[in-house]
């Protein structure tokens, strides 16, 4: 067995006794922890179970109420967060290899340059890794479980998509098989001793980043066995966008059965209270993580970091669950750090996303940020309560639908070109469910701008101080300035890359329109999505 290969096959304990020692002057820098939850809401009530998380998190800490993520779909979302990128600059379309999804390519072009990688080559962190990491990861067409990406030091990833039982684990590369034996086997409590294990035996001359992925609260929602009756008594929200039509909006949302048939309800409800039973073995594992951080004394020079890939839903305009659509419920996530200089209990409504974690922790890290093709900004300003900052007032959201060529077979009714469809003949994606966003937060507009690549080029636009559940499309009310000023800054966020993702927006003192371009080539949006990026 060659050296590397004997490493690989090491246990964490012996791999991380084997660690070589970097300089001491280096151990005082700061660690970072990031727990990243797998279809998390935050507006349907997501957080609510998470009574250690709140405690020992956010009170001591900062929460940032406008936290979005620039694609409501897992791979793209975590492939911004690795990258710093949106998806039209880092090319992770959907969940398929096809879509770029931990694919060959995504491996040759953006793994080099994670700020993960860039954590471990070029600033001395030990990094580790335990959790889903993409939704293709260890596909055999792209290396299969032995592939371990560039930048991590210890590699404990799942295959595939998430399972709470039954799964494969790449442990550094080698592939190991876990059934359904709860002391064992439960992957939210793997990975919490996983964890555990790294915290005890890592070396404590290097700082650390960890980033630890719980398959909760994704399907197939499997709780723990001392939580299957809890929540008993919960169903999802009953709130001004539950179980109606939608109206005005992309045919998409319209097509969705109104009002939802009792089965559907039923079915919503049980996912809702499997979800919430299923994030009490993360808050469990949030209290041993914070708890094994402060007896080895290190919690004080820690950031821990606490979000989610995307938001969810659970009956709003009568889709009954899933993710993808444009709305607040699907790309609003949770945002929670505490760590050194935060002061505790504190609410930031700056608007914020999941590009600006990795600028971030390179930030924290010491590394300039100005080597990075990063889109995102650095957060350390606002967790350091820096009251002079220059920040954004809007962001993109994009979204390449998904179909089948052929007809549904739940839903043939509905054509080719539909997919994620239910009994009820209600689909959740299709084809032209392609469509770009400018989510505009300003001290004068709350305002959300959309257009769809279809063949009517459909515009959905809601103003979210009046209407906070976006139930009314106000596209072809809305002052026509304001219009074609969000028409071009849509174009220009679709074809940014790097500082150009972050000029002043529609609202903003320096914001400079040229309404020559106003409404102009719609194909820009279109090449951004095209095959010629994968």
């Amino acid at each position: 067995m060659s050296p590397s290969a004997l490493l690989r096959a090491l246990p964490l304990a012996a791999l991380l006794l084997l660690s070589p020692a970097r300089a001491v002057r280096q151990a005082r820098r700061p660690n970072v922890v990031l727990i990243l939850t797998d279809d998390q809401d935050v507006c349907l009530g997501g957080m609510t179970p998470l009574k250690k998380t709140n405690a020992l998190i956010a009170q001591m800490g900062i929460t940032f109420v406008n936290a979005y993520v620039p694609s409501a779909l897992c791979c793209p979302s975590r492939a911004s967060i690795l990258t710093g990128k949106y998806p039209h600059n880092h090319h992770v379309v959907n969940n398929t290899l096809e879509g770029n999804c931990s694919s060959k390519l995504w491996q040759k072009i953006q793994e080099p340059y994670t700020f993960p990688a860039l954590l471990k080559a070029m600033c001395g962190y030990q990094t580790f890794f335990a959790g889903k990491y993409l939704n293709e990861y260890g596909a055999e067409d792209a290396g299969g479980v032995g592939h371990v990406p560039p930048g991590w030091s210890f590699w404990y990833a799942l295959e595939k998509n998430s399972k709470y039982y039954n799964y494969t684990l790449s442990v550094n590369g080698k592939a190991r098989r876990h059934g359904e034996n709860y002391s064992v086997d439960y992957l939210t409590d793997v990975l919490a001793n996983m964890s555990l294990d790294f915290l005890e035996y890592k070396s404590n001359f290097e700082p650390f980043f960890m980033m630890i992925a719980t398959p909760a609260p994704h399907s197939p929602w499997t709780p723990a066995p001392q939580y299957t009756k809890s929540f008993q008594n919960v169903s999802a929200p009953r709130n001004s966008n539950f179980n109606i039509h939608g109206k005005n909006k992309h045919w998409l949302i319209r097509q969705a059965k109104t009002p939802m048939s009792n089965s559907s309800i039923q079915f919503l409800d049980d996912a809702y209270r499997k979800r919430w039973q299923t994030l009490l073995s993360v808050d469990d594992l949030i209290e041993k993580l914070v708890k094994k951080l402060e007896v080895n004394g290190e919690l004080d020079n820690t950031y821990i970091f606490y979000t989610s890939d995307n938001g969810f839903h659970t009956g709003q305009f009568s889709l009954p669950i899933d993710k993808r659509q444009l709305y607040e419920f699907d790309i609003k996530v949770p945002l929670l750090v505490r760590g050194p200089g935060i002061k505790p209990n504190q609410t930031n409504k700056m608007l914020v996303a999941n590009i600006d974690l990795g600028p971030t922790i390179l930030d924290i890290a010491g590394y300039d940020l100005n080597k990075t093709q990063m889109d995102g900004m650095s957060l350390l300003p606002l967790l350091k309560g820096d009251k002079n900052v220059t920040w954004r007032s809007d962001f993109l959201v994009e979204y390449q639908g998904e179909g089948y060529n052929g007809s549904d077979p739940t839903c043939p009714g509905l054509g080719p070109g539909v997919t994620h469809c239910f009994p009820d003949c209600v689909c959740e994606d299709s084809y032209n469910n392609t469509y770009a966003c400018v989510r505009t937060l300003s001290a004068s507009w709350d305002l959300q701008y959309c257009e769809f690549d279809d063949r009517e080029v459909f515009v959905e636009v809601y103003n979210l101080t009046a209407d906070p559940h976006q139930i009314n499309n106000i596209a072809k009310t809305i002052d026509q300035e304001i219009l074609e000023k969000m028409n071009y800054r849509l174009m220009m966020l679709q074809s940014c890359s790097g500082a150009t993702c972050r000029t002043p927006g529609v609202f903003d003192p320096g914001y400079r329109f040229d309404p020559r371009l106003m409404f102009s080539n719609h194909g820009l949006r279109a090449r951004r999505f095209s095959a010629q990026f994968l």
